[in-house]
């Protein structure tokens, strides 16, 4: 039995993403499951059948290891391990890039400017024994690739100056982002040795504003793709799946995703869930949120939003629930229970 009042506390900044992820999980609700949610939310994403609706980041754990330092240690105010300084933002509890700084000051001369980290140096056991004691054995254990090749480039010299590179000089970008490709590989290498089990990856990288994508879909095709799949079919080489975070209104590239075999995506709301899961349910495992369940005052309206969402997304392929949230602790519970009962056996009918 798991004692999980036990796990060590994060040590990363309260109310940070990081601390977040990084807080001991509850025992799944409700208990005595047929199957580990682990092994069900993994169907999903073979395209099987699962036993029940899995719940994103709930029937799986985030692994964030302290010394990976994408971001300036402990997410405060200063330098990666790129040589980019970086500002706490209380507001927001978290880090953006400091104006003012960076590390390429003309994408011609990156190759001379850009330092790429020695990871072979970082203390990957000492904090790898801290991060895994958290783990939860029924649960699926994911890795967050952030800061992905695009978000590399305009973190390394301003948005728009690296949004320009793409027409000025492509073959620069190109070599820039070939150039991640065995840097993000290696960090996934060690990773999955040091932390494991990790059974799949939360690859970040993000594509698009609240209004469209940031390129094209012939320039995605022609900088953001090749690379992105270079990573990704090396995880799926060694037997792990991978999923999108990438913000933004970006469903113009779900069938590039399609194509490169992506497993899952969380789209941000602002995109189309309903013609997402209608068309391409069946093809990739999409997280849909359930924002309205927060929102209710009883039990019976929690279990009734439940059985209707069921009734429309689950029919639909492979569909992950958003998070179940509820101020009420009985209200939240209800809806679990729901959740995990109900479409129990719509699956079983099926």
């Amino acid at each position: 039995m798991i004692d999980f009042d036990k796990m060590p506390p994060s040590r990363q900044p309260e109310g940070t993403f990081p601390w977040m992820m990084q807080q001991p999980p509850k025992p799944l609700y409700p208990g005595n499951r047929p199957i580990t949610a682990k092994e069900n939310l993994l169907r999903i994403f073979r395209g099987e059948k699962p036993m029940w609706m899995p719940i994103w980041l709930t029937d799986s754990q985030y692994c964030w290891p302290d010394v990976y330092q994408e971001h300036a240690l402990f997410e405060g105010t200063g330098y990666d391990w790129w040589g980019q300084h970086w500002t706490y933002v209380p507001e927001v509890a978290g880090q953006m890039p400091t104006p003012g700084y960076r590390v390429i000051t003309d994408i011609t001369k990156w190759k001379e400017e850009v330092k790429f980290p020695d990871l072979d140096t970082v203390d990957w056991d000492s904090d790898a024994k801290i991060q895994t004691a958290r783990y939860d054995p029924d649960r699926a254990h994911l890795f967050h690739v952030v800061e992905g090749i695009f978000e590399r480039l305009h973190e390394l010299m301003p948005m728009d100056e690296a949004l320009v590179a793409f027409y000025e000089e492509p073959e620069m970008v190109h070599e820039f982002f070939a150039a991640m490709v065995p840097y993000k590989i290696k960090i996934m290498e060690i990773v999955f040795e040091k932390y494991a089990p990790i059974d799949y990856i939360i690859w970040g990288d993000d594509w698009g504003t609240q209004r469209s994508g940031f390129f094209s879909n012939e320039m995605f095709r022609e900088f953001i793709m090749p690379y992105t799949k270079a990573c990704w079919d090396w995880v799926h080489n060694t037997g792990r799946y991978v999923e999108l975070h990438s913000c933004g209104l970006t469903q113009q590239y779900i069938e590039e995703m399609v194509e490169m075999g992506l497993d899952a995506w969380t789209p941000q709301p602002i995109n189309d869930l309903d013609m997402l899961t209608r068309k391409y349910g069946e093809k990739i495992a999409l997280t849909v949120n359930q924002p309205e369940i927060a929102e209710v005052k009883s039990e019976k309206e929690a279990r009734e939003l439940i059985r209707k969402f069921v009734d429309t997304y689950a029919p639909r392929g492979k569909i992950i629930s958003g998070p179940i949230m509820n101020r009420d602790e009985a209200i939240r519970k209800a809806a679990l229970e729901e959740l995990y009962y109900y479409s129990s056996d719509f699956y079983a009918k099926r």
